[in-house]
């Protein structure tokens, strides 16, 4: 690193160190070959589709932008807001799908639809309609499905007979594509699904026309026209969801399932039984699992599970196992537990994500340490060996391991044939140039989990003040045992700082007791274990200064660290918030009425984990930063809270960014500047 490339600039250049690293990885069911995207180099962002033979290790490029296009890639609007809800940074080959025996590949560029053949090692674009949405190729390699222009379409694998299978019948309408709370919230990004002989598909029809529609203004160029986005606020009208066998053949049938059960949470269509579909009613109380007959659209309730506050979506399941057997995940005895058939084959894990189905099922968990995540197969049987939090992919005797840890940087990728490592895939990404001073721990009656950081020259005995830096939602953990997530920690800690990162309740890990803890509470809840973590962290820590302690964070630990200046200004000095929330009915349907129920049955709910009636309350430091396109958490959140403040006479700071989402800036120079004025900002509201 030359002395005019800073960390800062680094790690915006290299997306966090994460360009070059391998990921998203398909294995063909014959163990011959495995497949993944990975960029030419760590400050590189073109991802390149790659073929690798697990006999050989030999690797090739099967899909390569700079041979493909010829020239710089153009993004739809479509596919832009596509990569927003997966927070996707990079470009080029950014996702790709395959047939059953992972030989056919499609992917998207520029919106144009491509295939590569991974026997000829071969690419090339297919004549389709344009821009093209998520291409997929049916299981037997013939054909290949994909949206443009809110339609669904096929086109024959050799470029014939490209035509429209599912159009939409009037505006606000689509095929074959997920809605915004779908893709935001449940992690469901697909539309449509293949039957295993490749002849039908399940469509999914939205319609948005009773959804309101909100503006995204640019004040930086007002001759811009506003951005038009369908947003489901809480309380609010959902986008209608249905279904449809469609057949190659032009046929059409209607799938029935229940209408009160209004969300679609998944479709599985495998070989090993019949197609599964998974609904969930509003309040997410109610989750059923349901057969579908795709000869008449018919479904059947094969399972319900039901929970007082609600019940949790776990990715990969439902599914079969290859003898029929039903695969789930739910809430039993105090763990999230992977079922098959009526069998728990987890012990007392709690089971994090379901990564494959066949003859057993691997999954991911935690055990009694929740910054470790393992990958193990039903029994359960662990297959990651080393502390650390670890994903894979299989196929046949196959198992590729993705090892994240806090001993080394970046990923490493183990090749497993049965249980004997067999080769690795390497890492292209930079070796960051420095390494976090962290230390782990449990604190308070809680066991809250913790990460401390002190700045590298730090010396024993010399009083810090503290940054608190949390996310400290639900569904999301900051304390991992990688050391990958704290370098942004540890540079802030080099600006002479004790850095704290706190998970609290309602984090993932724990248990399903520990998740719902903050049902209907989450302000309180959340900023009550900050607290603690600070306390618990400082009886441990005697050089943390408490009379000097900032929080900063951003999305849902914006709003906790407005809400921790407003509210426990006692502790809480100074504070950043970052694209915070801070209206709750300016936030979506699926996430706000899990936690909080429906605005019109609950408001006052709404109103006390709400800031904007705590304005008054500010005495301390407030800079609050806002991205001006942002369409997930909308600017409105930080305009009505400094509106708020203003009319109370409190003064603050409001920094709105032009141009930017609910991602932060990533160019070199902005990224770097953006985090300078926020030391410089901290420093002089703590009075350093």
């Amino acid at each position: 690193m030359t002395s005019e490339t800073t960390f800062l600039r680094l790690q915006a250049r290299t997306q966090r160190f994460t360009l070059g690293s391998p990921r998203e990885f398909r294995v063909a069911p014959d163990g011959g070959h495995a497949l993944f995207l990975r960029s030419a180099g760590g400050e590189d962002r073109t991802h390149i589709l790659w073929k690798r033979d697990l006999t050989t290790g030999a690797e090739t490029r099967l899909g390569d932008p700079a041979t493909l296009l010829g020239g710089s890639e153009e993004l739809s609007a479509e596919e832009r807001a596509r990569r927003e809800r997966s927070r996707e940074q990079g470009a080029g080959v950014i996702g790709c799908a395959t047939d059953a025996r992972a030989e056919v590949v499609a992917f998207a560029l520029s919106g144009r639809l491509f295939v590569a053949d991974a026997r000829t090692e071969q690419a090339r674009e297919l004549p389709s309609a344009t821009p093209i949405l998520d291409p997929r190729p049916n299981p037997t390699g013939t054909h290949v499905a994909y949206v443009a222009d809110n339609a669904l379409r096929v086109i024959g694998v050799d470029g014939a007979d490209d035509r429209g299978l599912a159009t939409p019948d009037g505006e606000h309408r689509a095929c074959g594509v997920a809605e915004f709370v779908a893709a935001e919230e449940m992690n469901r990004s697909r539309g449509f699904w293949w039957s295993p002989d490749g002849t039908r598909l399940i469509v999914a029809y939205t319609d948005k026309t009773d959804v309101q529609r909100w503006h995204i203004a640019d004040p930086a160029n007002p001759a811009a026209e506003p951005h038009v986005v369908s947003y489901p606020a809480a309380g609010t009208p959902n986008v209608k969801v249905s279904l449809a066998v469609i057949g190659l053949d032009g046929s059409k049938v209607d799938v029935d399932w229940d209408g009160a059960l209004e969300y679609l949470v998944t479709v599985n269509w495998s070989a090993a039984g019949p197609p599964l579909i998974a609904v969930q009613s509003r309040d997410q109380k109610t989750f059923e699992i349901r057969t579908l007959d795709p000869d008449t659209g018919a479904t059947e309730v094969i399972h319900t599970d039901t929970d007082d506050t609600w019940v949790e979506i776990v990715q990969g399941v439902p599914a079969w196992t290859t003898d029929g057997a039903l695969v789930r995940v739910e809430a039993h005895d105090g763990a999230n537990s992977l079922f098959v058939g009526d069998k728990v084959v987890s012990g007392d894990l709690q089971v994090r994500s379901v990564l494959d189905v066949g003859d057993d099922v691997l999954f991911t968990a935690s055990a009694d340490d929740p910054t470790q995540v393992h990958v193990y197969r039903s029994g359960p049987v662990q297959v990651s060996t080393v502390d650390g939090v670890h994903t894979a992919a299989r196929g046949g005797d196959v198992t590729i391991v993705t090892s994240w840890s806090l001993d080394w940087s970046g990923p490493r990728v183990t090749v497993l044939r049965g249980d004997e490592a067999v080769g690795e895939v390497e890492s292209l990404a930079v070796t960051p140039p420095l390494t976090p001073n962290v230390t782990l721990s449990a604190v308070g009656e809680r066991g809250l989990r913790v990460a401390v950081l002190y700045p590298a020259d730090h010396i024993a005995g010399t009083r810090l003040p503290v940054l608190m830096d949390p996310y400290g939602g639900p569904h999301a953990q900051r304390v991992l045992s990688t050391r990958n997530a704290y370098l942004g920690p540890q540079w802030l800690a080099d600006q002479g700082f004790a850095v704290v990162i706190a998970d609290g309740r309602g984090t993932p890990g724990r248990g399903p007791a520990w998740e719902r803890e903050i049902a209907f509470e989450p302000a309180d809840v959340t900023l009550t274990d900050q607290i603690d973590a600070l306390h618990g962290v400082a009886a441990e820590h005697p050089d943390l200064d408490l009379t000097k302690v900032a929080i900063r964070g951003w999305s849902y630990g914006g709003y906790l660290s407005a809400l921790a200046v407003l509210r426990a200004p006692e502790v809480f000095h100074a504070a950043i918030a970052g694209a915070p929330v801070t209206d709750w009915r300016l936030y979506d349907t699926h996430y706000t009425e899990r936690y909080l129920g429906h605005p019109d049955e609950r408001p006052e709910v709404y109103d006390r984990n709400s800031l904007i009636d705590d304005a008054p309350k500010l005495d301390r430091p407030l800079l609050i930063i806002h991205g001006l396109a942002d369409d997930n958490v909308v600017v409105a959140h930080a305009i009505r809270l400094s509106s708020a403040l203003v009319a109370a006479g409190r003064p603050h700071a409001l920094l709105p960014l032009p141009g930017v989402t609910h991602m932060t800036p990533q160019e070199d120079d902005v990224a770097e500047n953006f985090m300078l004025m926020q030391v410089r900002w901290l420093k002089s509201a703590l009075g350093i």
